[in-house]
């Protein structure tokens, strides 16, 4: 019978810890191999005997993943609940198309980045105004015109000032214009443009929580059920049953926060053009607080995802499905 080795890495920023076991538990080896390319082939091709691996997920884990899997029988990471960027690299029957889905992702991940220093540019903008006593229309500040004719205006204002919030409306043009551009780049993205528009079907579902959706989920087909695909995209609590009493506890922290950020913030805006979605948050509001109706309609929004993903077609509500 062929001999097989159970290794164990530990990943660090420099270096790899490792710890190779034979299949009735007794340790051949122990130590450290630095966290490079070359001396990683080199470890892994001094092993004589074929081996299986368990990874930790860390931020450096993705590219040594995809490094040692060739190396392998088979290459787990440790943490499968808060795998994201190379969850999708296990399946080996199209890894070229994984690798870009995880390039992909991780433009995606930077463009809510520059989103979000935006939003802080804005924040920024209201801040010094108000600092210094300055009345403005809050709706229209943002707005270039009205912006440049109001910092025209300021007369009793310091220069200092003045000059910091040219400054700050100058960063938040580059962020706009930025992710934007990356947005459009993703958009019409031949591995993502004919699934991003089937998504965009759902009415609520707009480009960037489709885009979303596809890149973290990547297929439907890894979680086996609906309810696996609800639970990694947070939106579940956990469950304790005792003495025939259930009692529920917060929003599990094993999640995609990316995931679980984006639906939410939709299933807070889908209702105004979504009827179904309507209809479940004033239902779940009838029964309890706003927040939890928003989880509902987020729950709600997921199936819809689901649906569409696995049936590969355009959305098509049910009551209209039926009278067709």
């Amino acid at each position: 019978m062929l001999e097989l080795y159970y290794i164990g890495l530990d990943v660090h920023k420099k270096s790899i810890s490792f710890c190779i076991k034979t299949q009735d538990g007794a340790i051949i080896a122990e130590g450290h191999v630095e966290a490079t390319r070359t001396a990683l082939t080199g470890w892994a091709a001094a092993i004589e005997h074929p081996w299986v691996g368990a990874l930790e997920a860390t931020l450096f884990t993705g590219w040594i993943y995809d490094h040692l899997k060739d190396f392998a029988l088979e290459l787990q990471v440790a943490h499968p609940a808060m795998l994201k960027a190379i969850a999708c690299g296990k399946k080996k029957n199209d890894r070229l198309d994984a690798r870009k889905i995880c390039d992909l992702r991780r433009v995606l991940r930077y463009r809510n980045l520059l989103v979000r220093e935006a939003v802080r540019m804005k924040n920024k903008i209201s801040g010094l105004l108000l600092e210094v006593g300055e009345p403005y229309n809050a709706r229209r500040l943002h707005s270039q015109k009205y912006f440049y004719t109001h910092l025209d205006s300021l007369r009793d204002t310091p220069e200092s000032v003045i000059e910091l919030l040219a400054i700050t409306r100058g960063s938040l043009e580059m962020f706009d214009r930025l992710q934007a551009e990356l947005l459009r780049g993703l958009s019409s993205h031949k591995l993502l443009r004919e699934r991003v528009e089937r998504l965009q079907s759902i009415r609520g579902v707009g480009e960037v929580t489709a885009l979303t959706w596809a890149l973290e989920i990547v297929e439907t087909e890894r979680f086996g059920a609906l309810g696996r695909a609800v639970s990694y995209c947070g939106l579940c609590a956990a469950q304790r049953e005792s003495a025939g009493k259930t009692q529920r506890g917060p929003l599990s922290k094993q999640r995609n926060k990316h995931l679980q950020r984006v639906l939410v913030e939709a299933a807070k805006l889908a209702p105004r053009w979504n009827p179904q979605l309507r209809a479940v948050y004033g239902r779940a509001c009838e029964r309890g607080p706003r927040n939890r109706a928003t989880l509902a309609v987020a729950r709600k929004l997921v199936a819809y995802l689901w649906a569409v993903d696995t049936s590969g077609r355009p959305f098509v509500p049910r009551v209209a499905a039926e009278a067709a």
